[in-house]
């Protein structure tokens, strides 16, 4: 499940983008001022961001070198400013990408596909007292040692490199039995749902980790990805602060 900001001012254009990328393995967050994508960006983790320049409540040139200073998120930016400079400005400035106005949606969705390609999943996960190795494939709650069947694990991958975003039921259904999903019913998820939550120590009548969103599906919750994120801003700023001193 791939995540998308898009930061956009017109709100026709704005929709247009969303309808033109909408597919099943993709989640959008949509933005109209760079107080609104901050907001986003501190409580999700994004896969690729849209960025418009002219915006309510300033440049988006400026917040692209904000951005850049924690975060190695793609960014396409899409604007009017169609300057030989402004162009070098951009992609100098940090950005992937570089789209000017008016466009061909079918050339966005190329260009954003390039851009997805390119990410590479997360293998390994540190979250509080859990530490998830997908690539030595051990699994620690409090340091000891857990088993995971191959299920699990893949139910679990899954969620980890979708933080914040809802998983629909049939999704993870479709992904975590690949090739046998016709035949497994949406008990199978919910006992293996019930397993993993008790493997990780996450107590099923107030989860932490792995949220029910009734009705839809699962997701894993961002309160851990907000604290990463605010304990490296923390770090970055008092590094910035005695440079300057």
């Amino acid at each position: 499940m791939k995540r998308i900001l898009i930061l956009e001012d017109d709100t026709d254009l704005n929709d247009g983008i969303k309808m033109a990328l909408d597919q099943e393995d993709k989640v959008f967050y949509q933005c109209k001022k760079i107080s609104e994508a901050k907001q986003i960006l501190n409580n999700f983790a994004i896969d690729l961001m849209l960025l418009d320049l002219n915006l309510p409540d300033g440049h988006g040139m400026l917040f692209l070198k904000e951005i850049r200073q924690t975060s190695k998120v793609p960014i396409i930016i899409i604007t009017a400013n169609d300057l030989e400079s402004d162009i070098i400005l951009g992609l100098e400035a940090g950005a992937n990408d570089y789209l000017v106005k008016p466009f061909s949606l079918m050339i966005l969705r190329a260009r954003v596909a390039v851009q997805l390609r390119q990410i590479t999943p997360q293998r390994k996960f540190v979250i509080d007292h859990l530490v998830f190795d997908f690539e030595a494939m051990v699994f620690y709650v409090s340091e000891s040692l857990i088993e995971l069947s191959k299920t699990e694990q893949r139910l679990l991958y899954l969620l980890l490199n979708n933080q914040g975003a809802t998983l629909k039921r049939c999704y993870l259904i479709d992904k975590v039995w690949s090739g046998n999903s016709e035949f497994v019913d949406e008990h199978a998820l919910t006992v293996v749902i019930q397993r993993l939550r008790k493997k990780i120590g996450d107590d099923p009548s107030h989860p932490k980790y792995i949220k029910t969103v009734y009705g839809i599906g699962y997701s894993w919750s961002t309160i851990c990805l907000i604290y990463f994120r605010r304990k490296q801003k923390r770090v970055i700023d008092s590094l910035q602060e005695m440079v300057a001193a």
